[in-house]
């Protein structure tokens, strides 16, 4: 019977033992799982960090190439100013300046086309309603004739490269006709 509960207690004490080693086990698996998860977790996140900084380094090489132009179409807006302004203070009618006039049209027309091709657009909003975002108000003029807060005159053109506001139009830009107070007769 000693030797029954020498091998009971043994069975007993290899019973605990197993139980312990499990649990010992379940408890390590469960922290290599926790591991394991959050492992996964940081190594999507570094793929999505990746992923997103190649996408600005994209559109940062697709913006350089969209607008490098940029500094030097601002510098030569001053030359088409220039060129309008010679055309709008020559007279058409004056037979000695023609040939002048005629090559002066013909180079802001080359000038224009070219333009054109590198998507640098005019802004020329006479008779448009205001937009702060394209133009800038250099003076408000009362004018019964067209809405309030139209373009009455243009003083310079804006433009834009690839929709991205380059300069703004310098305008004039209407408002209402004051009202007319009623005159008070001052005999009465």
């Amino acid at each position: 019977m000693a030797d029954e509960q020498t091998l009971d207690s043994q069975n007993l004490d290899a019973n605990q033992a197993a139980e312990a080693s499990s649990d010992d086990l379940v408890a390590r698996v469960q922290v290599l799982e926790e591991q394991l998860a959050g492992a996964q977790d940081q190594a999507l996140r570094v793929a999505a960090d990746l992923q997103n900084v190649r996408r600005r380094a994209e559109q940062d090489v697709e913006k350089a190439h969209k607008f490098a132009l940029e500094k030097f179409a601002g510098d030569l807006l001053p030359v088409i100013d220039s060129l309008e302004r010679g055309l709008e203070l020559s007279s058409a009618d004056d037979e000695s300046i023609r040939p002048m006039r005629e090559g002066i049209e013909l180079t802001l027309k080359m000038f224009g086309d070219t333009l054109k091709r590198y998507n640098l657009e005019a802004i020329d909003p006479h008779g448009e309603p205001f937009n702060a975002e394209l133009h800038q108000a250099m003076a408000m003029q009362e004018s019964a004739d067209v809405e309030p807060n139209s373009v009455l005159k243009v003083f310079q053109k804006g433009y834009q490269l690839n929709g991205r506001l380059l300069r703004p139009a310098m305008v004039v830009v209407s408002k209402a006709p004051a009202p007319v107070s009623p005159s008070i007769d001052e005999q009465a």
